[in-house]
């Protein structure tokens, strides 16, 4: 069983998808299931340039930003996109990346206990709540 904004990744050619509705089917590519991504936390190793970091604007709005040392954004390593989710997962704020771009997303509006999450195109998905 899938849950909504679940991540998975096919193994043979690399393609990503997020669940938008919860099903009781096996998400399969080239031929085989895909694999659940499981994000990595303050808890892991590398936090200083993966995990998400939160931070009001001047505005009250929310400005995150990968890692508390900036993420290396070069094509052989770069954060390919930064997503927050709100608590209740129904409000979704995406942003892709190239490598030429800083490693970071601002929003409007401050969202309590929400969630962020960073895909690195070598070390995976990585995650931090806002509170």
């Amino acid at each position: 069983m899938t849950e909504r904004l679940e991540l998975y990744k096919c193994d043979i050619c690399g393609n990503i998808v997020e669940v938008v509705v919860e099903g009781a089917g096996e998400l399969v590519c080239c031929g085989q299931p895909m694999r659940l991504l499981q994000a990595g936390t303050n808890d892991d190793a590398s936090t200083e340039k993966h995990v998400p970091v939160f931070s009001k604007t001047e505005t009250n709005g929310m400005e995150i930003r990968v890692g508390a040392e900036p993420h290396p954004m070069i094509p052989e390593h770069y954060v390919m996109f930064i997503e927050v989710i709100s608590a209740d997962k129904n409000y979704v704020k995406r942003k892709y990346l190239h490598p030429d771009e800083k490693p970071e997303l601002v929003i409007d509006k401050y969202i309590n206990n929400s969630l962020a999450r960073e895909y690195c195109n070598i070390h995976g998905l990585w995650e931090a709540n806002s509170d």
